[in-house]
């Protein structure tokens, strides 16, 4: 891991997003609220909560951070038959946390997934990146 230890401790905020497509029937069953798993939404927004509290148990070389703040939305575009996931995280450290948004975006889609498989193979998980980050010495950033 690299030594964080002589950075200052600043708000550092990421946000990052992805979405996932699917079949226009299966995008009917989140829209519907009808999976046969339940809550698509509600149980992956969790999901996504719990991977970015984790993220440092799935990387290797990710640093443990105490987050202060997780907030995990989803949008439906029926047009598009996709779900799209937006993260956003938060700590005060010397470390930033796009990782952590990264992880919560994949975790939730995936979960969309889990509780969708059995009406649709086919869903494709795709454009999970970084939004914007803010904090540090590098300072903000913001994905064109």
């Amino acid at each position: 891991m690299v030594d964080v230890g002589a950075k200052d401790e600043s708000h550092r905020v990421a946000r990052a997003a992805g979405l996932i497509r699917m079949l226009p029937a299966t995008f009917e069953l989140v829209a519907q609220g009808r999976a046969a798993k339940g809550d698509v939404l509600g149980v992956a927004r969790i999901a996504a909560i719990q991977g970015a509290k984790r993220t440092a148990e799935l990387i290797p070389l990710c640093h443990p951070l105490p987050l202060t703040r997780v907030t995990v939305d989803f949008e439906l575009d029926a047009a598009a038959c996709c779900v799209r996931c937006e993260a956003q995280v938060e700590t005060r450290g010397r470390t930033g946390v796009e990782m952590e948004a990264l992880a919560a975006v994949q975790i939730g889609l995936l979960t969309v997934y889990d509780m969708l498989k059995a009406a649709d193979r086919g869903m494709v998980i795709d454009g999970v990146r970084v939004l914007e980050k803010r904090g540090g010495k590098s300072g903000d950033w913001q994905a064109p």
